[in-house]
């Protein structure tokens, strides 16, 4: 028997139906508009469990995929639409959380152990390359999530999470004075410094590009030993302005339960956002739409699947699907 004989297999999850959470008691619609896209009794989908740590799903249109990395697991996992099974698409992972997709499927990732943003082919195949590595000639502190933009720029945040806590990464030092979000473009390797945060978290764009998302979450940093909890627990936003510069950023909305990690948004420019309690769902202009209330921590989601209806949410161990009644 080789020692190749020995290793574990990739397979997760095997192929079959999907089932319904069972203490899942429908959505709370709070607006007449979000009626006409979500269900009040929509079933609440259980794809995977099992996980350390669900975080980062990104929808891989060209392999009608969904990954996500299970954070101290070291695993991008992948969940298949055509019969539902979950497989580890790369194991031991420098400890990768958020990752998004570009149009032509090549993938993205934050690395909290190396300290970088990498990228992976389509496939998958041989290994993440690192592409941003520092900043101003010093290292990056631990980035967290990402986005591609309809331009084909590469934004991402850059807190101290995964220096400071062992189960998301390894100890250490940072090197830079600042906890920023960051544009890098892919086409002349340029990285722009945002704007700074205590600690910026999630991040996405509007469909046009035109408005950005960051939350801040120093709060959480109480949960680490050692650290004291900052006060932000919020999702502020950047609108561009007509010369191609951001304006000043502004409060869009803050969490009452635990703090908004990842968030997305969809084609009518709301903001799906991730909290202790489940997703809550902010129109365009500041108005509370509705609640999916959730029995875990919710780290993160997106919108996928073959008819972009499903929303993807990773929440603590497991990760979970709501079908939308329109496209997103």
């Amino acid at each position: 028997m080789s020692p190749v004989d020995l290793l574990p297999g990739h397979l997760l999850r095997r192929p079959g139906a999907i089932k319904h959470a069972v203490h899942f008691r429908g959505c709370q619609i709070d607006d007449p508009r979000l009626a006409e896209v979500l269900s009040p009794d929509v079933p609440l989908l259980v794809l995977h469990e099992g996980a350390i740590h669900a975080e980062g799903p990104a929808w891989q249109e060209t392999h009608r995929r969904l990954l996500f990395s299970d954070v101290p697991n070291r695993r991008l996992n992948a969940w298949y639409e055509g019969d539902g099974r979950v497989e580890v698409a790369i194991d031991s992972t420098w400890f990768m959380n958020g990752n998004a997709v570009a149009p032509d499927g090549t993938v993205w990732h934050c690395e909290h152990g190396r300290r970088c943003i990498s990228r992976s082919s389509a496939d998958l195949a041989g290994s993440s390359i690192p592409i941003i590595t520092h900043y101003d000639g010093k290292r990056l502190n631990s980035p967290n999530d990402v986005a591609v933009a309809a331009d084909g720029s590469i934004w991402f945040t850059d807190p101290i999470f995964g220096i400071v806590m062992p189960s998301q990464g390894a100890l250490a030092e940072p090197e830079l004075d600042h906890r920023s979000v960051y544009r890098f473009d892919p086409a002349n390797g340029e990285l722009t410094r945002v704007a700074d945060f205590e600690q910026p978290n999630g991040v996405a764009l509007s469909a046009d590009g035109g408005t950005l998302y960051v939350s801040d979450t120093s709060l959480s940093l109480g949960e680490v030993p050692g650290f004291t909890a900052g006060t932000k627990h919020e999702v502020v936003r950047f609108r561009r302005q007509s010369d191609g510069s951001w304006g000043n950023r502004t409060r869009f909305c803050r969490t009452d339960h635990g703090y908004p990690d990842g968030f997305t948004t969809d084609k009518r420019g709301w903001l799906w956002v991730s909290a202790a309690d489940g997703v809550h769902i902010w129109s365009a202009d500041g108005d509370r739409l509705g609640f999916v209330p959730i029995d875990a921590t919710v780290s993160n989601l997106c919108f996928g699947g073959s008819d972009r209806r499903r929303l993807f949410i990773a929440a603590g161990t497991r990760l979970l699907a709501l079908d939308l009644e329109a496209d997103a």
